[in-house]
């Protein structure tokens, strides 16, 4: 049986013991990256912790709805057996009638084929391989920026703080952010928890090149980048990757670039061996239990 429970009501260990021994395990299911970045947020249980789905959702006037909230790709049902269209039809329906809209970016392990549907991108890099043979699978151009990179001699700053990374990504983002999204990331980053890590490169001991990736028990997420002009032309971002994979080699850990629907950006990814990963994005409004 499907239950519905209000996150205080949550057996917090049991939810994540569920979120970690998942098929298909994201790091933004777990309870304190939701507790960070949603604004409130319930969930759905099979039995005892079976299968759950979290439910992030916020109130406008009088009206709730679910709704998938900053810095969070993915996503949707999480289980440790495969997920039957079944079972993803058992959860949808049990989502309570006061959510008057629901929008959710399913994992790639929801096949959600039922709804009408967008099909998302990721890029995925499995690193059981060693260092040399990812490097191998990178294409000429990447190996050519990352020859580049190297022969520049420049060093990599694992440890930089939270609140010099806000700055140097607030002066160079080239696009505007929320005040809101901008609010959630200080909370992710300032987090206590040591999956959040923080990687630079600085010139003259100024910070040029910055990474914001999250590590848990199965994947490396490539949360945030951000590079000055001069920085993506020296190949520093390229850098940042390669010595994420160079950490990381020889083990079972999965590099999640996170993807992208821009090709600009989605050909980076694929440059360094990495492969698609489809996702789903459904939204529909809920009358009566029905979807319309």
């Amino acid at each position: 049986m499907i239950f519905y429970l209000k996150r205080h009501e949550l057996n917090v260990t049991k939810y994540n013991t569920c979120i970690q021994q998942s098929v298909n395990t994201r790091i933004y299911a777990y309870s304190w990256y939701l507790d960070v970045v949603a604004d409130c947020w319930d969930v759905l249980v099979l039995n005892d912790y079976e299968a759950v789905m979290p439910l992030p959702w916020r109130k406008k006037v009088f009206l709730k709805y679910i709704y998938p909230p900053a810095w969070t790709q993915q996503l949707g049902v999480f289980s440790k057996l495969e997920i039957e269209t079944s079972l993803l039809k058992e959860f949808i329906a049990k989502i309570p009638k006061k959510f008057v809209k629901v929008t959710v970016q399913f994992n790639s392990g929801n096949e959600v084929d039922f709804l009408p549907v967008t099909k998302l991108e990721n890029y995925v890099l499995e690193l059981k391989k060693s260092t040399e043979e990812l490097t191998n699978k990178f294409n000429t151009n990447r190996k050519r920026v990352l020859s580049k990179g190297i022969k520049l001699g420049y060093k990599i700053d694992k440890s930089v703080a939270a609140s010099e990374f806000l700055k140097f990504y607030q002066l160079e983002h080239s696009y505007s952010v929320t005040p809101n999204n901008m609010s959630v990331l200080k909370k992710i980053i300032t987090t206590l928890d040591n999956n959040v890590n923080i990687w630079g490169i600085r010139k003259e001991h100024k910070l040029i090149a910055g990474l914001v990736w999250l590590k848990d028990d199965n994947r490396l997420t490539y949360l945030l980048p951000e590079a000055t002009h001069f920085a993506k032309k020296q190949g520093l971002p390229t850098l940042l990757i390669f010595e994420l994979i160079n950490d990381y080699s020889e083990s079972n850990l999965i590099l999640d670039f996170e993807g992208s629907m821009l090709p600009g950006v989605s050909n980076f990814y694929k440059s360094f061996g990495a492969l698609k990963e489809a996702y789903s994005y459904v939204s529909f409004f809920k009358i009566w239990n029905s979807i319309i």
